[in-house]
């Protein structure tokens, strides 16, 4: 369930947070959370230690992935790709008085960005004279579909409006695709699904009624 919370951001003063429980691997279980991400970083910023693991459980598997084809040759091999990236998450989740989503995909968005600047130092760091070098793309797994891409850049209260009517199964299908960006793969071995074909269609069945709930009634 989608609980009340406030769409408003005030900032506060910084918490020290203790140290977190970093979900582990994947397994047949429902997201910690079925939240809209940003509901999350509203109860994060308030020091629920709840929703900062489920932030974690979304962020990083998604990020891994996407930031291991991104690491600079020079650099593979010092580094442990999945540290950096954990250590950059932790680093961003216990300082979100600086962050400011204004929709959907906002939250991914900034933590790729702060894991590429810290690739960006520890290239700097590790490579004496480095040659200028381009973070490469990793081929995705799967592509972002037109549709994902639309939901992505929707208006947040139209989007968390819509996302409350649908099922908890179809709430955790779209976080998991459209605010995570885990892969199919991913989202197959999480559901405890045979195949990544069933992980698409569910994903897909479950878009599709988002979609029906955003477009307004005269165009529907």
């Amino acid at each position: 369930m989608i609980p009340a919370s406030p769409l408003t951001m005030t900032s506060g003063p910084g918490r020290d947070m203790p140290p977190l429980k970093t979900p582990g691997a994947a397994s047949q279980t429902p997201l910690i959370s079925d939240e809209p991400t940003i509901e999350l970083v509203v109860r994060a910023r308030g020091g629920d230690r709840l929703a900062v693991e489920a932030l974690l459980e979304r962020c990083l598997p998604s990020l891994k992935r996407w930031a291991h084809g991104r690491l600079p040759m020079a650099a593979r091999g010092a580094l442990d790709t999945g540290d950096l990236v954990q250590e950059t998450v932790l680093h961003v989740l216990r300082r979100l008085d600086s962050f400011e989503p204004r929709h959907v995909g906002a939250m991914q968005a900034y933590l790729r960005q702060s894991v590429i600047n810290r690739i960006r130092d520890e290239v700097r760091r590790v490579v004496r004279q480095p040659t200028p070098v381009e973070l490469t793309e990793e081929p995705p797994s799967d592509h972002t579909s037109p549709l994902e891409g639309a939901i992505k850049s929707e208006a947040y209260e139209r989007y968390r409006d819509a996302l409350v009517e649908l099922s908890a199964r179809d709430r955790e299908m779209i976080v998991a695709r459209v605010e995570a960006q885990w892969s199919v793969q991913e989202i197959a071995q999480r559901f405890g699904m045979r195949t990544s074909d069933a992980a698409r269609m569910a994903v897909s069945r479950a878009l599709r009624r988002l979609a029906a709930r955003l477009t307004p009634k005269s165009q529907a």
